[in-house]
């Protein structure tokens, strides 16, 4: 299933994808921040550390199948597969935006 992406989180799955921790980082604000696995990552440096460290550990792809919007989040649900504990599982990225980049993810199951 083909889902359409508002530009910027498009942006990030595929710098995702890719492998690409600089594009990745660059689809946020400079300010901006994540919040995954109970840690949260500030500033596009930590961000780019933090995609940098997942993608060394881990080999996944991920395929958005839902998009909705919740107040001013877009949520993303995504199927994620790969060698890391529990795989596969369905997750959901909380998305606030800020024009044409990030400025908030928040990923849970």
């Amino acid at each position: 299933m083909t889902i359409e992406l508002p530009k910027a989180i498009q942006s990030y799955f595929e710098a995702d994808k890719n492998g690409d921790t600089d594009g990745v980082s660059k689809c946020f604000v400079e300010t901006a921040f994540v919040k995954d696995e109970g840690k949260t990552h500030l500033g596009r440096d930590e961000i780019r550390n933090w995609k940098s460290n997942s993608s060394k550990e881990y080999e996944y792809t991920v395929e958005p199948f839902k998009i909705v919007t919740e107040g001013n989040r877009t949520v993303v649900t995504s199927h994620l597969k790969g060698n890391f504990p529990g795989s596969p599982v369905d997750l959901r990225y909380f998305f606030v935006l800020d024009g044409d980049l990030i400025q908030e993810l928040e990923i849970k199951p």
